[in-house]
């Protein structure tokens, strides 16, 4: 395994620990804001279908082009990494991370051309650019906030991250939803103008991050081995499984909160209006910030458990209240999510830190919420769907860090192709939006369980790391 220090020369550890400090602290804003960007598309998706009038895998098409970005860019990258040697090792982190910054600008700029003309394809085509920045930032942030520190605790930190990945998550529905379906709304249901304004701020606010994060000092990743061409990291069977995690995880992600909205929708579910909808939609990707941060506190060995036991439950109630402000409901109203949380919590305790223990039994959590999603009716359904993301929550982290264990000087390349598997959320959509056309919108919600049957099978055996054989 490669051996990785935080600078070219040697510093006493109380600096760099306060260096590594600043570098995790900063890149929290960057999952922040890649979380917000991302959780739009369930917002687009019920916007784009109402102004071109497109059925339901038409308008999962939004997330096609946005995650079939994260696999043509991977894909690039790959390539390059095995016939030139890494990029990220090459130019640090830090610069592939202001190149992903610059491009998701762009990206978000390309919404006000393709408002202007009309056009679903431009649409379309602004989603990509704007996934391929967002691969750039996966492939240089998550392997860099993975080696800020111990190998022993990167699941924690990378659950810490994402937590705040996952607060972008939560209050882009609320605030995303305000702005397009009400702020900016215009009377014509023909134009597409309300998504100029929140899309031009989001690209302005990239290029500030990216000047920020030119201008502070973060720590050097340097690998002491040679940078090496070829395809070594696909030598580790635990990582390739792992890429399958994480194709099925982000699809089984994506695919339900791409259709969330419409079915809060249904009469026999909620019969919400869309703007009304997207309130509830909080709460699916709130759980994931709450079990995020959950997760980096039940993952946390220097905490003892009795602490951590009231340090989750402190976070749970704090975070449950901000998500009940933000959304506009009441607590008599969300009791459901409340009973959810304190499984989840009771889960996370059952599990005793383990990430492959956790992984396995989140997944069994979120097969039985999706069965209960599909044939029971009310707000039982309702609220079991939505409570998916509480269990959602640490899968991301948890596979990463799994899937890179003892890959060394291999982690970027690992990290790429990773972040390949993203694809996951280009196809399971569609796949998903086309048996609901032909089968009926609840029914569909069965697709997303052949998901969480991989990913149990992983977290229970197939994370275990076989030594590579050259």
């Amino acid at each position: 395994m490669a051996n990785f220090d935080t600078s070219t020369v040697a510093t006493p550890q109380s600096t760099q620990n306060t260096g590594n400090n600043k570098a995790l602290v900063t890149l929290t804003t960057l999952f922040f804001m890649w979380g917000f960007i991302t959780c739009l598309n369930d917002i687009l998706i019920p916007y784009l279908r109402g102004v071109f009038e497109l059925s339901i895998f038409q308008s999962t098409l939004v997330q096609f082009a946005f995650f079939g970005a994260y696999f043509i860019g991977s894909v690039v990258y790959f390539l390059i990494s095995t016939n030139f040697g890494d990029p990220i090792a090459r130019i640090g982190y830090k610069s592939g991370i202001i190149a992903g910054l610059v491009v998701a600008a762009l990206g978000c700029i390309l919404f006000f051309p393709a408002a202007e003309f009309r056009s679903y394809g431009f649409f379309l085509a602004a989603l990509f650019v704007l996934g391929l920045g967002l691969t750039l930032l996966q492939i240089a942030s998550n392997p860099y906030v993975a080696l800020l520190g111990t190998p022993e605790t990167a699941s924690s930190r990378l659950n810490l991250a994402q937590g705040f990945n996952s607060f972008g998550t939560t209050i882009a529905p609320v605030i995303g939803g305000y702005l397009i379906f009400e702020f900016f709304a215009t009377e014509s249901s023909s134009s597409a103008d309300s998504v100029k304004v929140p899309y031009l701020g989001l690209a302005m606010g990239f290029l500030l991050l990216g000047v920020l994060i030119k201008t502070i000092k973060l720590p050097k990743m340097v690998a002491h081995e040679e940078i090496e061409k070829g395809a070594a990291a696909l030598h580790y069977p635990h990582l390739v499984k792992g890429m399958l995690a994480i194709f099925f995880y982000v699809g089984a992600e994506v695919a339900i909160g791409s259709l969330l909205i419409n079915y809060f929708g249904l009469p026999e579910i909620g019969g919400l209006e869309e703007a009304e909808a997207s309130k509830y939609l909080a709460f699916y990707w709130g759980g994931a910030m709450i079990g995020r941060f959950l997760g980096a506190l039940a993952m946390n060995a220097g905490i003892s458990k009795e602490k951590r036991l009231l340090f989750m439950m402190a976070v749970f109630a704090g975070l449950y209240a901000l998500i009940t402000v933000l959304a506009g409901v009441s607590f008599q109203d969300s009791l459901y999510f409340v009973g959810y949380g304190v499984v989840n919590l009771l889960i996370f305790m059952a599990a005793k830190g383990i990430p492959g223990r956790t992984l396995a039994f989140f997944s069994v959590s979120c097969i039985v919420l999706l069965i209960a999603a599909v044939f029971l009716q009310g707000e039982l359904a309702m609220w079991s769907v939505i409570a998916i993301g509480l269990f959602n929550s640490i899968m991301w982290s948890n596979i990463f860090t799994l899937s890179i264990a003892g890959l060394g000087k291999h982690t970027s390349q690992g990290s790429s192709l990773l972040v390949m598997a993203i694809l996951g959320g280009a196809l399971i959509p569609p796949l998903q939006g086309y048996v609901a056309d032909l089968g009926g919108l609840q029914l569909s919600f069965l697709v997303p369980v052949l998901s969480y049957l991989y990913i149990f099978y992983y977290g229970f055996k197939g994370h275990q790391v076989v030594v590579r054989q050259e």
